[in-house]
């Protein structure tokens, strides 16, 4: 077993935040004539295809509130909705500045920190996760994002690019998330890693099927609680 590691890297969407949950609500708020499950799932649907223009070239660096936005654009268009002002589009873009965390993340994140350091290593850009910090009272010692390091993950820049910061040796960093195509990139670059249980991540009517272990995970949590109390108990 490794040492514990001196500074835990969270992925944000999904593994700390709801996003399926939020925006489905947002979509219902706004009274929009549309399934609101599916629109939420839709718009996510987008992003790892647009984050991938980025990273083979094909798109200049672009940040995730401009691939948001070029993905809504593009589903309205599927959904029909045809009414919405410039003003509701940008309203409606920045919901992902407003999601809400799980109901166990600001505890197990308080727990980590009095015992860590924690940041987050999003591909959400910097406005975005301070917005989203402020809006839900996530209580991070440091804010990173691929926009620090002009790569989205699974490039390695990202994970290595925390150690840098820290001037530490890549196992002393953990990354912490609910994706496990995410935590065996942080693995290959030699960080920790612990898996975050979140059967719900895209709605009640999905449950997810890949909660097993892994070997590549050093660590398996039903949520950020019981991180916490294999990490600091």
């Amino acid at each position: 077993m490794n040492p514990k590691p001196k500074v835990i890297a969270f992925d944000i969407f999904g593994t700390v935040v709801d996003w399926h949950g939020s925006i489905a609500a947002e979509v219902q708020r706004l009274k929009l004539p549309v399934d609101s499950n599916a629109f939420a799932t839709a718009w996510r649907k987008g992003y790892q295809p647009a984050m991938a223009r980025v990273r083979s070239g094909e798109l200049p660096w672009t940040k995730i509130d401009d691939l948001h936005r070029m993905i809504l654009d593009g589903i309205l268009e599927d959904f029909s909705l045809t009414t919405l002002s410039e003003s509701d589009k940008q309203h409606l873009n920045l919901v992902w500045h407003r999601l809400n965390p799980w109901p166990d993340s600001v505890q197990g994140l308080t727990q980590l920190k009095s015992k860590f350091t924690i940041v987050t290593l999003s591909n959400g850009n910097l406005s975005l996760l301070a917005n989203m910090a402020k809006h839900g009272a996530l209580p991070w010692d440091l804010i990173l994002s691929a926009e620090v390091f002009k790569h989205y993950k699974p490039d390695p820049e990202t994970y290595l690019g925390v150690a840098h910061i820290f001037d530490l040796q890549p196992h002393e960093v953990m990354l912490a998330a609910a994706h496990k195509d995410d935590l065996l990139a942080a693995h290959h670059c030699g960080l920790q890693t612990a898996f975050i249980e979140r059967p719900y991540e895209f709605g009640p009517g999905h449950i997810r099927q890949d909660l097993q272990r892994e070997s590549f995970t050093n660590y398996h949590a039903k949520n950020i609680i019981d991180l916490a109390t294999q990490l600091v108990l």
